[in-house]
């Protein structure tokens, strides 16, 4: 990096949740081939979030690689610069916002730093919640299922524009913003435990196998502890029950398959861990409201 280059690490504001107000300045799926994209900075703030493939950021000086499943948080004010690394393409969800409602975004001049005629008092601020680090602190997230999904609506509504679009995507980055608080909350907490970092450890295992036996029994013989016990401590790392979080993880890896592959709906239900495709279709149609065929020719639709 050119040594006349310096970070500007975004401005924080400890700041209760009624006062934040984020607004959506960009919200768009993109398909990218391999290689480094431009060096740049940001006057707000972006999530960009790995649908399919991989990719990495280069970020004060460290490398952050990022599987599909994970995305990373970047601030204004801070060098950086993406890579895609899989071949043929890698898939991404990017969501630029502010906390504050503060910038007005008329194009892409408002959101990435020009270089020959920066404007230093123009980056956004962070909001800090009572009780949590700054989301900035550790930018790697891996975000559930739930989240992902109100990352696609908010990508529809931001497209879409209907009336009222504004305040439907305000609401939206309110929950998207919850839940990455506290997925950190639960990483602190898995760190700061005895047992928390082999819960982890289950818990990345999970996401990288979900057609694998993870039963409570399994888990437990895995951890070496009591199956109570462990449903208790994973529910108090996860925010929620083995089974449940399993669930989800299956769900999701679903959607995935039936967006971005040919598989046949019973192949996919055997990838994601289910033998049975009508119990499949069932467990599908609960979570989407929709059966797995029904899913694939909307998504292909839009």
């Amino acid at each position: 990096m050119p040594e006349h280059r310096y970070d500007r690490n975004a401005e924080r504001r400890l700041s209760p949740y009624r006062e934040w107000s984020p607004s959506i300045h960009y919200a768009q799926t993109q398909t990218l081939p391999p290689g480094r994209m431009i060096l740049r900075r940001l006057y707000d703030f972006e999530l960009l979030y790995v649908s399919h493939g991989s990719a990495r950021t280069h970020m004060h000086d460290r490398q952050y690689d990022l599987s599909a499943g994970q995305l990373i948080f970047l601030s204004p004010g801070v060098y950086h610069q993406n890579e895609i690394v899989s071949d043929p393409h890698a898939k991404f969800i990017g969501i630029h916002f502010d906390f504050f409602d503060e910038l007005d975004v008329q194009g892409e001049d408002d959101m990435v730093v020009n270089e020959e005629h920066p404007k230093p008092d123009k980056f956004a601020i962070e909001a800090v919640a009572p009780d949590f680090a700054p989301l900035s602190d550790n930018p790697i997230y891996a975000p559930g299922h739930y989240a992902v999904s109100l990352m696609e609506q908010l990508v529809h509504e931001f497209a879409m524009r209907r009336p009222g679009y504004e305040l439907v995507c305000k609401a939206l980055m309110m929950n998207i913003l919850a839940h990455l608080l506290r997925a950190q909350f639960a990483r602190t907490k898995a760190n700061a435990t005895v047992h928390g970092s082999r819960i982890a450890e289950m818990m990345e295992a999970m996401e990288q196998a979900p057609d694998a036996d993870w039963s409570n029994k399994s888990l437990a013989a895995k951890l070496n502890m009591n199956e109570d016990h462990m449903a208790k401590l994973f529910k108090g790392i996860a925010g929620k029950p083995p089974g449940e979080y399993l669930a989800f993880i299956r769900h999701r890896e679903a959607r995935r398959l039936l967006r971005e592959t040919d598989l046949t709906v019973e192949l996919v239900g055997h990838r994601v861990g289910y033998e049975d495709l009508h119990y499949f279709s069932r467990v599908f149609k609960r979570h989407e409201g929709l059966s797995p065929r029904e899913y694939r020719k909307l998504a292909r639709i839009l």
